[in-house]
Formats: C-alpha cells, structure tokens, sequence
C-alpha cells in the first residue's frame, strides 16, 4: 500500500507532529488537507509542502466550521483518503487544584471534538469502502501520568471510542489507526493548561530532548502502510510502559470476528 494520489487531512496542522505528518505524507506523493485555528501558520507549513494542498482553517469546538470544513475536504479533487484526528491540549497540574473548567475544555478539544469530527466524515469513507482514520491519542491514552488527569481522561477516551469503531468498521475496509506517541519535541507541554487554565508558558527538559517530530512522523506513517492498529511511538522507558499495556492483536481480532459474525445485527434486532 502506498500514498501516492492520496489525500490526508490534518487537524492541529500548524506546527509539531501535526505538520510533521503533513511533511512526510507529501514526500510520499500524498494531496494534503491543513486544519486548525491559525490560518497563516497553516499557510506556513503548506509552503513547505510538494504535492498540492488545502487549507481549512477552523476551530474544532465549532461544529458548523466543522461541518463546512468537511463538506468542503470531501469534495475537493476525489475525496479523503486519511484523516487524522490530531488537534489537542495537554495539562499540567495537580487533579486537587484544577478547576472544573480545565477538565471540560481539554475533554472537549482532545476527545468530544475529535469524535465530532469523525462523526461527520463516516459516511464519506463507508460510502467509498476504503481509508484510514487515524487517532492521536498519547502514552497518557495508556498509562495515567501524574499532572495530567484531564488530558487522560481524553486521551483514554479517544483510544476506546477509535478501538470501539475499528471493530464496527473492521468489515468494511476502513482502517483505524490509534498512534501513542511518547516526549516527542513540540510546543505540548509550552501549550498545556495550568489549574486555572491558562497556559504553562514553558517547556519539560524531556519534551525538549524528545523524539524529532520529523522522525516521529516517519514512525506513523510507517506503521499506517504496514496495518498497524495499535501504533506507540517512543523510546526508553515511556516505550516499555505503552508497550506494557499494549492491546494484543488478538483481541482486536476476536473484536473483528464478532462483527463478522452478526454481532451488531442481533443487537439491533434486540432494539
């Protein structure tokens, strides 16, 4: 399988793993689809882009951008092909101290919005039969970790509603794709949100010394041609926890054998 011809549209395009993975599709001969809320960052990085590109700027909590967005990726040239759900918000704070509020922001951005947006564009890929759908969830979808119970939360979320779909889509040719990246070296934990909100403002010595989103790009892509379900991007020790709790291929097969065997038409005849 490669990407030549292909479409991928990127939420949270404008900068870290999501421009990386724009980078390497287009290297790959893959059209490529920008999305976030800074228009002229995304016009940035389609500069630095080899294969044609679309930019569609629009907040992800907005579901009628959204739905304008997806109208328009869908029918631009012959549709999308690959469709990464990437856009998101990490957290730094300790659960005792974090407002409510803090919670409900990043479960909206990390998890309801992604789920929104796939929402919509299921009918496009079952229509067609074919696609990947790609979910950026984090060795946090995996293992909790300490000053980040929101951005678990989502994350975790995210991993099961994607494992949840896999098994509904597994006879119709749709690839679902949930990647756990580790420390990689982008502006996440700059970016995070304090107890009360508002952003960190400065960076973790092992985001800074973390993978090159560059590489990191590389490792998913990789792992997507190949038909890798479950994808961890890491090293050291954050590599041996995603690897301690990772999902054994037969699982998400006995999932896939369910379905095949009128799992979800006896539990609609049921009501």
């Amino acid at each position: 399988m490669g990407f030549e011809g292909k479409t991928a549209w990127i939420t949270g395009a404008s900068s870290g793993i999501g421009a990386a993975l724009a980078r390497e599709w287009s290297e790959r001969g893959a059209r490529i689809i920008l999305s976030g809320r800074d228009e002229a960052r995304l016009a940035e990085v389609a500069g630095t882009l080899a294969t044609e590109t679309l930019v569609l700027a629009f907040d992800v909590r907005d579901d009628e951008a959204m739905l304008a967005a997806t109208k328009r990726a869908t029918s631009w040239g012959s549709g999308v092909d690959i469709f990464v759900a990437n856009a998101g918000v990490s957290q730094r704070s300790a659960a005792v101290d974090t407002d409510i509020s803090v919670y409900r922001e990043i479960i909206d951005i990390d998890l309801t919005a992604q789920i929104a947006a796939t929402q919509a564009l299921l009918p496009h890929f079952t229509a067609r039969g074919s696609g990947h759908l790609l979910f950026i969830s984090s060795i946090a979808g995996k293992v909790g970790v300490p000053m980040r119970t929101a951005y678990c939360a989502a994350k975790f979320g995210l991993a099961g509603y994607a494992d949840a779909l896999r098994g509904e889509l597994s006879q119709s040719g749709i690839g679902v794709h949930v990647i756990y990246p580790g420390s990689v070296a982008t502006d996440v934990s700059r970016n995070a949100l304090t107890a009360d909100g508002s952003k960190r403002g400065r960076s973790d010595s092992v985001i800074e010394s973390g993978i090159a989103p560059a590489d990191a790009a590389k490792r998913m892509v990789d792992a997507v041609e190949a038909g890798e379900r479950e994808i961890i991007v890491a090293d050291g020790m954050e590599l041996a926890m995603g690897e301690a709790r990772r999902t054994p291929n037969q699982l998400f097969d006995q999932v896939a054998g369910m379905v095949a065997a009128g799992y979800m038409e006896k539990m609609k005849a049921e009501g």
